[in-house]
């Protein structure tokens, strides 16, 4: 097949929770359509990576490049900090398989994008910690509802070179970055200073925003790069 029309395997971490359909209400893999959508829009064939035991090596040998979701918080104790009283009930199954699927990404040099929680987890895996709470109503408002906001982005760095240096974005997060983990370059703020993306540098592309960007279906910029670069 011409490399033009290689659509590259993206994989998607997807949640482990319980879910509604039809006649039944039980514990299910899943993930929001519109990373789905997103994905498949910016031309790559998503694959869904749910929890599960082992064979991480043999997965990221398939994929071309990976998305770490949104979702719950992480676990405080990963990054040495006891829990706030206003951080979610971690899912540890799901930090233990992105941590592994963020790490074998990582060492195979495969392009990465982070979403919201998966910035989050690209900069603790990499021994960085969270601020557990942000100010009530600055980047998360009505429940289940994004609020956008303007962004500035370094200049010169990889994600202006796909955004530009200003731009509005769509948020949902009650975390941020604290402690930037080893290596990684913030390269996006809002208006209060809260990082909204890290990169790091010397890798062909890993890049994490703290913000939704699957959720603008007319704006597949991130995604594309991603692509892009999963298909070279």
């Amino acid at each position: 097949m011409s490399p033009v029309h290689h659509r590259p395997l993206i994989g998607i971490t997807s949640y482990q929770d319980e879910a509604a359909w039809s006649v039944w209400r039980q514990t299910a893999s899943l993930v929001p359509q519109t990373y789905v959508d997103a994905v498949s829009r910016a031309g790559g064939t998503p694959v869904l990576l749910p929890p599960q035991p082992g064979g991480v090596g043999r997965l990221i040998e398939a994929l071309d490049g990976v998305v770490l979701a949104g979702g719950a918080d992480i676990d405080p104790a990963r990054y040495g900090a006891a829990a706030d009283p206003r951080t979610g009930e971690p899912h540890r199954a799901r930090d233990d398989w992105e941590s592994e699927v963020l790490a074998a990404a990582l060492a195979h040099d495969l392009p990465l994008l982070g979403v919201c929680r998966g910035l989050q987890l690209l900069n603790v895996a990499l021994g960085g910690s969270l601020l557990q709470h942000l100010p009530d109503g600055s980047h998360q408002q009505v429940p289940a509802v994004f609020v956008q906001q303007p962004v500035r982005i370094r200049p010169g760095s990889r994600l202006a070179g796909i955004l530009g240096e200003h731009t509005k974005v769509n948020c949902y997060h009650h975390q941020a970055v604290a402690r930037l983990g080893t290596g990684l370059q913030p390269t996006a703020w809002s208006a209060d200073e809260t990082v909204e993306a890290v990169e790091l540098p010397d890798h062909r592309f890993v890049l994490g925003v703290q913000w939704h960007p699957e959720t603008d279906p007319d704006d597949l910029r991130l995604f594309e790069a991603l692509t892009r670069a999963a298909r070279g």
